[in-house]
């Protein structure tokens, strides 16, 4: 049985893309990651396959074990009170008994919204949108059945993938987005595209609510509302900058014996334990 808080969450997430307001989701690695982000004031938060697996030791593209990355869902979504959503990859999934049992494990999980790319983990190749439509309607029968009403990111990596012909991507993008759309997606993801012009333009033709992700060269917050773009996500960003200022600190330490990188801004241990304190 679900708990009726995850069923109103879900809820709450879906009305969040069709506000009217930009939904800026940060993207969470773990426990603490969405601490923060949810203290800072986010109403939601997504998960980040990549830096999930990179926290656990292993490459992202589905390296790890599903069992896996939904426990760290579960960790993340036990740690907040605002809604989550579980970035699942290419759904751990061939069939689509396994695509059943990857949505039916992020339920389980906690989860209250569900990402699904387009492209093969083990060669960025796209999947046939036919195949994407099955695997999207398993989803949402499989949310119905318990439920929830689960929201569907479908993400397509046309661009991120660089496939095909330059002029031919912006067509072949919104094409697929669509598909995705009558196969029962809430927002549509749209990875890889910087410029406001693009994102405009994606914004007019797809049938939907429009997801970018922060990149270099992408808009500040102020563009994508004005563009009416629904949502941003910060994808693997803040964590790889976390992963950053950790190379910094190791080097300057080796290189100099100093400290100084972790002193400036570190939280105390006081405010790390608050961070996980009951309300």
């Amino acid at each position: 049985m679900i708990p009726a808080s995850q069923r109103a969450k879900a809820l709450q997430l879906r009305n969040m893309h069709t506000s009217g307001d930009l939904l800026v989701l940060p993207n969470a690695w773990d426990a603490g990651s969405a601490r923060i982000f949810e203290q800072a004031g986010f109403h939601a938060i997504g998960t980040t396959s990549a830096c999930i697996a990179y926290a656990l030791g292993y490459a992202d593209g589905e390296q790890m074990r599903r069992e896996m990355m939904l426990d760290a869902v579960r960790r993340i979504t036990r740690a907040v009170a605002v809604p989550v959503t579980a970035d699942c990859e290419a759904g751990y999934a061939v069939t689509m008994e396994a695509m059943a049992e990857t949505v039916q494990a992020a339920i389980g999980a906690g989860a209250v919204g569900m990402n699904i790319e387009d492209s093969q983990p083990s060669d960025g190749q796209l999947i046939a949108v036919d195949r994407m439509v099955e695997k999207m309607q398993t989803i949402r029968r499989v949310a119905e059945a318990a439920g929830l009403a689960l929201v569907m990111n479908a993400r397509t990596d046309v661009y991120l993938h660089a496939i095909g012909a330059p002029a031919s991507r912006f067509d072949h993008a919104v094409s697929r987005a669509n598909a995705y759309r009558e196969a029962g997606a809430d927002c549509l993801y749209v990875l890889g595209v910087t410029d406001a012009e693009t994102i405009g333009r994606l914004v007019q033709a797809i049938t939907g609510p429009v997801n970018i992700m922060v990149n270099p060269g992408c808009p500040s917050t102020a563009a994508p509302t004005r563009l009416g773009v629904a949502r941003v996500s910060l994808g693997a960003g803040p964590m790889r900058a976390t992963l950053s200022l950790g190379r910094r600190i190791a080097t300057e330490l080796s290189a100099h014996g100093t400290y100084s990188g972790f002193l400036e801004s570190m939280l105390s241990r006081a405010e790390c334990n608050r961070l996980f304190e009951k309300a």
